[in-house]
This record gives C-alpha cells, structure tokens and sequence, in this order.
C-alpha cells in the first residue's frame, strides 16, 4: 500500500534518515520536529534511550518577545537556546537528524543558529 499523506511520506523519509544518523554518548543526535506552530529540537542519547535537553518555542525562554513560534525566527531563536544548553551541559558535537523535513527554512535557520552559537555537526 503507497503512502498517501504527507505525515505518512514524512515518516518513511525519517526512518530512512534514521538508519544512518545514531546518536551516541559521545556525538549526540540533534532531532529537529516541525509543526505549523511550532519548533521543537531534541538532544537525543540513543545509546543510553535518553533525551539530554530539550527547547521549543513552547519554552519560557524562547516564547518571551515571539509572535509566532512557526517562523524562521523563532527556529533560530529555538536553535540559539539549544546549543547554548548544549555547550553549558558539556556537549559539542552533535549529528543533525532533519526529522525527514527539507533542510529548507525553519530547519535550515534552526541548524544555522546552533552551529553560529557553538555547536559542530
């Protein structure tokens, strides 16, 4: 049976990314997840079955002086509090999971934000 929706194609295009990007102990997984509303970014120990940290633009820290929390700017602003969480919690590198989104708009601007404020991937 053919996928027909876009969450469907969605799901088979991140289970497809999945099989290659793992995160470790050592090299985190960033998960990127975006809604109409929303950004959410997730540091994932998939060795330990574990979240590290997470942020979206439903956080206290983010949501103040947004007006929408589905825009590039709120992605960026998502992406600058996740690495600076990142880096505070001892973490540098991470490995980029697009969550089987384009890297286009919020995920580009989210990935653009926290490799400028200290991560690398």
């Amino acid at each position: 049976m053919r996928p027909t929706g876009k969450g469907e194609k969605r799901s088979i295009r991140h289970n497809r990314l999945r099989a290659r990007v793992v995160g470790t102990a050592g090299r985190p997984r960033l998960a990127v997840y975006r809604s109409l509303r929303h950004v959410y970014a997730q540091i994932i120990d998939d060795a330990a079955g574990r979240t590290l940290l997470s942020v979206s633009t439903l956080s206290k820290e983010v949501r103040e002086g947004l007006g929408h929390g589905g825009n590039k700017a709120a992605a960026e602003k998502v992406g600058q509090v996740i690495a600076r969480k990142a880096v505070d919690a001892g973490i540098k590198k991470v490995c980029f999971d697009r969550g089987g989104f384009k890297y286009h708009g919020c995920v580009a601007a989210l990935a653009e934000a926290a490799r400028k404020s200290g991560l690398e991937f």
